[in-house]
């Protein structure tokens, strides 16, 4: 599934968006690959659009404020004090890595927390316990772009780059 993201994301990213399912899926098959895969895939690629959708990027200031706001029923917005808890099931799925690597990102400050709950969401729908983190920078690349965002040079490059290759000096 993560290699056909990964395609779609190489191909369409640039783009104001993805073709619709149908025609994706008849390009996607066309290109080499398995039915089951481009299921998957798609059927990932329609969760996150809804949770994109659903997702809004307003965070409340104050406890006040944020009892006064309407939140979805999956997600509600975080406070930006707030500090996430990792329930065991989830720490299970996305293994340290992965959560270190969020971590990180959270720390850099390049994910907030509505885009860090979009992340967990989607990851938590990915196949497999526990997530590869190549597969995370896949997801995390998807969340940003389904929210019209583009990483800066230096996190898109800590996405994209394998760090098997890296030379330590």
């Amino acid at each position: 599934m993560f290699e056909v993201l990964a395609f779609v994301y190489e191909n369409y990213y640039a783009d104001e968006g993805c073709p619709e399912p149908a025609h994706l899926q008849r390009k996607l098959s066309a290109v080499g690959f398995e039915s089951d895969e481009i299921e998957d895939a798609l059927a990932w690629l329609q969760g996150l659009n809804s949770a994109a959708r659903s997702a809004r990027p307003r965070v409340p200031e104050t406890l006040e404020a944020a009892a006064n706001v309407a939140a979805e029923p999956w997600l509600r917005q975080p406070l930006a004090t707030s500090v996430r808890i990792y329930p065991s099931y989830e720490q299970n799925h996305l293994g340290t890595q992965c959560l270190g690597f969020i971590r990180f990102l959270e720390w850099a400050g390049v994910l907030p927390a509505h885009l860090r709950e979009v992340v967990l969401d989607r990851a938590m729908a990915a196949p497999g316990a526990p997530v590869a983190l190549d597969d995370l920078k896949v997801i995390i690349l998807m969340v940003f772009w389904s929210f019209g965002l583009e990483p800066d040079a230096l996190v898109l490059d800590e996405l994209c780059d394998d760090a098997n290759e890296r030379v330590a000096h």
